[in-house]
């Protein structure tokens, strides 16, 4: 063993919470991968290539929804269920589902199994991290029946038995923020867009969308209010951040696709406003669609980049960078703008660390997102994208774990695949972690004292 690499280096370095995240995502996705490539998984009892199960996997575990294959026509109910459940164990975490089987039969957590639980959620220490498991397993699959059974309504009196499975399926992958369905036997890559006038369907999956993209954090917080008569500052702001994006994406994509015939032109007033407002709901995080993606305006396509960059609250089953970073760095630039020396967030200040986590997380989104859109644009044959907006907007929904597509995935070459799955992997397990995973622990000494650096900016 090298001097320079002691074995209780080594071990912090294998053990570490960010370490031990990315590792149970890979562990799911290869087994998942290799159950998808099994005959029995497809409809024509055919193997599935690597690449395409390996995507498949990727995406199901990152709960992201992009696929190059529809879902009902080419997977047998066998590998509809293994997608299944690589949504259920992505949107929750393998971390979180085996704390929680320890839990129920009575194990004690160690100091290590705690902190890849606080990881795995996105929770301090100050929180009771056994309570919070529990409230996180029992309170998913809570609101997942409950979905479904609102689901069965419309689904078992038009499929019968299939229906309970149909809905089920919409529950979870709702909950989840994964976006996929298996309703292509009605028409290929459909998703639900023969549902978008069912305020039922519409409800339903909003609902579960929102609930699952609001964190874990928050719902402790919300069962909390009634003894505590108070909310903690993270959930005001990602309450507030929520509902501002779901009311201004939909008055966007009201507004930008109003007289678009491909999309909202040809509905009623009322079919308008329930597209705009489910679409607004699902592009932050989910992947749905009842409208027709590829024909969206460039100026809705711009915009929807952003709604999906943002994504969801911390410790969600949604992605994006987050909507309490986002809140942080718009903070801090309003604070620079004003003079200020501190950044401020509903009358509290936000500590440094807190706000150089922000900018970061945004620039290794930002700078993952632009060179996974490049390699799309410039390795897709030509005339396969019509426009640089297609392969950024592709990039962004794989980084965010949305799962909406401009077309890019169905023509998407290996290179593309390639950079997608690596997208959709470090989207769903956070840039800084899936850094931070791969780095070793850095020498320096931290109580170094150095002299300050003028550098003039701006």
């Amino acid at each position: 063993m090298s001097p320079h690499f002691p074995e209780k280096k080594r071990s912090l370095l294998i053990t570490s919470p960010a370490r031990a995240i990315c590792l149970s995502f890979f562990a799911v996705i290869a087994a998942g991968t290799l159950l998808l490539m099994l005959p029995v998984s497809s409809q024509d009892g055919r193997f599935t290539p690597l690449l395409d199960a390996l995507f498949t996997a990727t995406s199901a575990t990152c709960v992201t929804g992009l696929v190059v294959f529809d879902t009902a026509t080419k997977w047998s109910l066998f590998g509809q269920l293994v997608i299944l459940a690589l949504i259920q164990i992505g949107g929750l975490g393998l971390v979180t589902i085996t704390t929680f089987f320890n839990l129920a039969l009575g194990k004690r957590l160690g100091f290590r199994s705690i902190q890849r639980a606080q990881e795995a959620i996105n929770v301090d220490g100050a929180m009771d991290i056994n309570r919070m498991i529990r409230i996180v397993v029992k309170a998913s699959l809570a609101a997942e029946g409950i979905g479904a059974l609102l689901l069965l309504t419309v689904f078992v009196p038009k499929y019968g038995l299939h229906g309970v499975f149909i809905s089920v399926f919409l529950a979870i992958s709702a909950f989840c923020n994964a976006g996929f369905d298996i309703l292509g036997f009605e028409s290929q890559y459909i998703s639900l867009t023969n549902y978008g006038s069912n305020p039922v369907v519409m409800l339903t999956i909003t609902a579960l969308i929102i609930v699952g993209g609001l964190g874990f954090v928050v719902w402790n917080d919300l069962l909390e209010y009634r003894k505590n008569r108070r909310l903690m500052l993270q959930s005001r702001v990602v309450l507030v951040i929520t509902g501002i994006l779901i009311v201004a994406g939909t008055a966007m994509f009201l507004l930008c696709e109003w007289n678009n015939p491909a999309t909202l032109g040809s509905m009623p007033l009322g079919d308008k406003l329930w597209a705009s407002y489910f679409q607004s709901v699902t592009t932050r995080t989910a992947g749905f669609n009842t409208i027709d993606i590829p024909n969206l305006n460039p100026i809705t396509k711009t915009l929807s980049m952003v709604l999906m960059f943002i994504g969801a609250a911390p410790g969600s089953t949604g992605g994006g960078i987050k909507v309490t970073t986002i809140a942080v760095v718009a903070m801090t630039v309003m604070s620079v703008i004003r003079g200020g020396d501190d950044t401020v967030v509903m009358r509290h200040k936000v500590p440094k660390s807190t706000v150089y986590r922000s900018l970061t997380i945004l620039v290794l989104g930002g700078l993952l997102v632009i060179v996974a859109g490049s390699v799309m644009y410039f390795t897709i044959p030509e005339n396969s994208i019509e426009t640089g907006i297609d392969a950024m907007f592709e990039a962004v929904s794989a980084f965010a774990t949305v799962g909406i597509s401009s077309g890019v995935t169905a023509v998407a070459n290996v290179p593309s695949k390639l950079i997608l799955i690596l997208t959709m992997f470090t989207g769903r397990v956070g840039p800084i972690s899936f850094v931070l995973s791969l780095a070793a622990k850095g020498t320096g000494n931290r109580n170094q004292v150095m002299p300050d650096g003028r550098i003039m900016v701006g």
